[in-house]
């Protein structure tokens, strides 16, 4: 058990003002393997208090970034350190495969972190551009105090998508972790204070959607960057926007892959499969929907049965598991809830996930194939967050192109094929964020720009990678007749704070 008993907040560790507590259960064994306090709104105005304090009056935003670049290269140094503890407890937090924890939880966290240590060595926060009225001095501000909300299923490289740009702007951050995975955001905390972080900087505080909100709608916090369901981002939208507040929501996604009838299927489906069954199908990059054309539709299915069907299920710390349990029961009813919806609209169990062999206890539900899947059902339409891919007839190129747009979602597809012409045109046809060609769409890290169109994110159309610094600095524009410099003692006439 690992269990905690206060909130990181300024720098310290200090006692809740509730009496709640939030119990993390291992979705393997239904066994508690933590527990922290659960904030309440009085712990949150704490948190906001702190970072807005290190924001205005702390030396953080007023370091050199070479001096920000230095602690964040600690942290990363840090977490690379123990990444088996946090992979270790990254799985037992959500259930993902370790296999997926040291690469996708943890690897990447630090991936991301270094990318920004460096691109924070290398920004131009100050340029000087000519205008009309002589040279003006163009500054790139932090953007001051800023709302991390965080999902369950990739916790830490989720944090550091947000966190790491956040250090690198010279920002402060209070993060809300999910109330299903606290565990590793705490052992962060204690490697950021190790790092050197000024008080203050980053307060962590585990909480539910109520307080989530109350975080939202503090007027102190000047962004907000939430990952989550697009129900959820929707309303936190129109909170930011009825104050007029900065916010980034990278919310659901029913990514898509076209198989070519010239794709060669032994190179295409074991790429394929783990891209469309990460995280135990918990990922918005997923690519849950495979089009197949008519001539090789049968060939391409049996395939994926095939596949699907020999895909190991079982204990999540396992290093040769391929998936694990799913996060918690309800996540379980909902996606079994999705696979019989799916059969009531006609669709077919090639591999019922529910019928394989899998561990005793936990939420498990095995790897899951739907045939005969049509653009109006509802497995189709939804994001099912499970490890279910529906494989899906398209006759011609023109009405595969059109069944992967015709989506509320568009993080991003992959076509397969050795027809270079069809492939090209595709990268301009189809209408999402991100394109794979003969490639599984790539899980985004650092070193390029990750975003969907549609309901899949707002705030911009990419984030991450150089571009995601600009959501988290701000713009100034200085343009002057400097005064002599020997003039700069003259009394102003009221007092200078900085």
């Amino acid at each position: 058990m690992t269990n905690y008993d206060s909130f990181f907040i300024g720098g310290k560790w200090v006692p809740p003002a509730g009496t709640g507590t939030l119990e993390v259960i291992s979705p393997a064994t239904e066994e508690p393997v933590g527990r922290v306090p659960e904030a309440t709104n009085a712990d949150m105005d704490r948190a906001v208090a702190a970072a807005r304090e290190a924001f205005d009056l702390g030396p953080w935003p007023r370091m050199a970034p070479g001096e920000r670049a230095e602690v964040m290269a600690a942290v990363s140094a840090a977490i690379t350190e123990r990444m088996d503890e946090f992979a270790r407890l990254i799985t037992s937090e959500n259930g993902c495969p370790y296999s997926f924890s040291i690469m996708g939880q943890v690897f990447a966290a630090t991936a991301v972190l270094d990318f920004f240590t460096g691109l924070t060595r290398e920004f131009p926060f100050e340029e000087t551009r000519q205008g009309m009225l002589g040279p003006s001095l163009v500054r790139h501000e932090p953007v001051g105090v800023t709302a991390g909300i965080i999902p369950w299923n990739v916790p830490l490289f989720i944090t550091m998508l947000k966190l790491a740009p956040a250090l690198a702007s010279g920002s402060t951050m209070v993060l809300k972790p999910a109330p299903e995975t606290p565990l590793d955001a705490n052992v962060l905390a204690g490697i950021l204070d190790d790092a050197g972080l000024p008080p203050g900087v980053v307060n962590i505080v585990p909480a539910g959607r109520e307080v989530g909100e109350h975080l939202v709608r503090h007027a102190d916090v000047d962004k907000v960057s939430f990952t989550g369901s697009t129900a959820a981002g929707r309303k936190i939208g129109g909170i930011c926007g009825e104050q007029l507040k900065r916010c980034t929501l990278e919310l659901g996604g029913k990514s898509a892959s076209i198989i070519c009838a010239d794709a060669d299927l032994g190179a295409v489906i074991p790429g394929l499969l783990p891209a469309a069954l990460m995280n135990n199908g918990q990922a918005c990059v997923a690519q849950t929907r495979i089009l197949a054309p008519r001539a090789r539709y049968a060939e391409v299915r049996d395939a994926l049965a095939e596949a699907v069907a020999a895909y190991k299920v079982g204990d999540p710390l396992d290093p040769e598991t391929e998936c694990g349990p799913l996060v918690a029961e309800r996540q379980r009813e909902r996606v079994e809830g999705y696979i019989a919806a799916g059969r009531a609209e006609g669709a077919t169990l090639v591999v019922d996930g529910r019928d394989q062999d899998v561990p005793a206890g936990g939420f498990f539900l095995g790897t899951t194939l739907m045939d005969h899947v049509t653009p109006e059902m509802t497995v189709y339409t939804d994001e099912i967050f499970g490890p279910v891919l529906c494989v899906v007839r398209a006759d011609t190129y023109e009405e595969g192109l059109a069944l992967i747009n015709d989506n509320p979602y568009a993080n991003g597809t992959a076509i397969f094929t050795r027809d270079g012409g069809a492939a090209r045109h595709f990268q301009y046809d189809v209408q999402v964020g991100m394109v794979g060609i003969n490639v599984p769409v790539p899980v985004p890290v650092a070193y390029y720009s990750f975003g969907g169109w549609k309901a899949s994110l707002f705030g911009d159309t990419h984030m991450y990678g150089a571009e995601g610094m600009s959501f988290y600095t701000r713009g100034k524009v200085v343009t002057a007749r400097w005064p002599d410099p020997a003039t700069s003692a003259v009394d102003l006439g009221f007092p200078r704070t900085r």
